[in-house]
């Protein structure tokens, strides 16, 4: 069986909140953690956005927990901070921070005023950013110029071991192209069949390292219930990668999903009020093969989520 992590989400809660939140998976019984690093929420339902590298500090020092982040740079972060960011992580809890790298979403990087780039200059620009990172991380004095530009760049503080970059994709043709540098992949829950493809390709494509999944779900009490938080909370998760990564406000993802109804939802997040259903949904991701396992409950009750999936669906998956 996987490794099951919480997933703490910066766009629904105060960073204090998720502080508590995190200590108390862990004492709950989850056994690592992770969030995405955003600027804004997705809705205004939601809310909420804090600065995840001042958080994932607290929350690494806070809790014995490994933790990641799902990380965009070359836009809203120049690479060389993000390398410094990860190596002051990785120096001060070794072995516990694992940093994954994406195209970036135009909700986060259009603040900067720059062109939002189409979906292949992204790409070739996150190859780039990787390669900074990683002679970074290294020890190199590092010169580039490209799609990111780099000025005689040295990280001074720096980890005995570099944090692992893993990819995050969706497709299984960003998984496959991403096998090629990524120490790993992170994905997200679609139809089993849909994430065996993923793994698939990324396994096709030579990528040896592990597997992680985040699964979007929604439990409460009853069903009823379950479904409306997964619609006021998680609707934009509906939009596909083609039109959800290059919308830039979360006044623009109000307008693309006004007309989602609530059992749209199922098909995107995982919605029920019976621990057994959640049980036997993440026994058929875990299936697959995948190492860890990240829960992202969408409702709002997050303690009520962790009492009862800690004694009624992890130990079911033991």
């Amino acid at each position: 069986m996987p490794a099951f992590g919480f997933h703490a989400s910066h766009e629904q809660f105060p960073p204090s909140v998720l502080l508590r939140l995190v200590s108390a998976a862990e004492n709950v019984g989850f056994s690592r953690a992770m969030c995405s690093d955003h600027f804004a929420p997705f809705g205004v339902e939601q809310g909420e956005s804090g600065f995840a590298w001042s958080w994932l500090g607290a929350a690494l020092a806070r809790t014995d927990l490994p933790l990641g982040v799902v990380n965009a740079p070359g836009q809203r972060y120049h690479p060389a901070i993000v390398a410094q960011a990860a190596a002051t992580l990785a120096e001060m809890f070794p072995g516990r921070f694992w940093l994954a790298v994406g195209s970036g979403q135009a909700i986060n990087e259009h603040i900067t005023g720059d062109r939002w780039p189409s979906k292949p200059e992204r790409n070739a620009r996150l190859c780039e950013c990787v390669d900074v990172i990683r002679a970074l991380f290294a020890g190199e004095c590092v010169d580039h110029r490209g799609l990111v530009t780099v000025d005689q760049a040295v990280l001074w503080s720096r980890p005995e071991q570099p944090p692992p970059v893993y990819a995050a994709a969706v497709t299984p043709e960003t998984a496959h192209w991403a096998a090629g540098w990524a120490d790993g992949l992170i994905t997200i829950n679609q139809e089993v069949t849909a994430v065996r493809q993923v793994i698939e390709a990324y396994r096709e494509g030579g990528g040896a390292g592990p597997v992680l999944l985040q699964v979007h779900l929604s439990w409460a009490a009853d069903e009823a219930t379950a479904l409306r938080n997964a619609h006021e909370q998680w609707r934009t998760a509906i939009l596909g990668s083609d039109l959800g990564w290059d919308l830039a406000t979360p006044a623009e993802f109000a307008q693309a999903t006004a007309y989602v109804r609530p059992e749209d939802m199922r098909a995107h997040v995982l919605v029920s009020s019976e621990p057994g259903t959640h049980a036997n949904w993440l026994r058929a991701y875990a299936d697959l093969g995948v190492d860890e396992i990240y829960l992202h409950q969408v409702g709002l009750d997050q303690d009520a989520f962790l009492d009862v999936f800690s004694a009624r669906v992890l130990p079911e998956l033991v």
